[in-house]
């Protein structure tokens, strides 16, 4: 597939391979984003994360990881007093379904280097394979984390009070 997403060439049809469903949604990374890279995961903190926080959000601060994360807009790293914010998106009956409602969210979250589709997964963009997939690895421990908190009752969107002085 070119840019324009019109097929150019693919494998042969005697090895009955098709192109990945993702590949649509992929697309909205690599033309809004002008993204090098994207990783798509089915984790299972990633979905957990959208059962248990089912707002269009999950906001996330003073966690180490954070400092891993690029902005999407700007291209610096997050600090760790900022907030983090990864927007969620309902999953759809088929992949393709996802291309808009992630196009929305491209336009209304320009910070985001990621978006969870709930009870899904999550997409991860960068500027190469080695960032991209350094923020997909921070991205799921601070999801483990996200899930933990909300579990021990604790809000990870809010500072924990020991931290009232950064």
């Amino acid at each position: 597939m070119d840019m324009n997403e019109r097929h150019i060439s693919g494998p042969d049809p005697a090895r009955n391979l098709h192109m990945s469903q993702c590949f649509p949604v992929f697309m909205n990374f690599y033309t809004e984003r002008d993204a090098k890279a994207v990783i798509h995961l089915h984790s299972r903190n990633a979905i957990l994360a959208t059962i248990l926080f089912p707002g269009k959000e999950i906001r996330l601060t003073h966690l180490q990881m954070i400092k891993c994360i690029r902005r999407g807009s700007s291209g610096k790293n997050y600090n760790f007093n900022d907030v983090l914010v990864i927007p969620v998106v309902d999953n759809t009956p088929e992949e393709i379904g996802l291309k808009e409602p992630i196009m929305d969210i491209l336009t209304k979250y320009p910070e985001a280097s990621a978006v969870l589709a709930r009870c899904h997964g999550i997409y991860v963009w960068g500027d190469s394979v080695l960032q991209t997939k350094a923020m997909a690895e921070a991205l799921e421990h601070l999801l483990d984390l996200a899930v933990q908190m909300k579990l021990a009752g604790l809000d990870p969107s809010v500072p924990h009070a020991s931290f009232a002085h950064l």
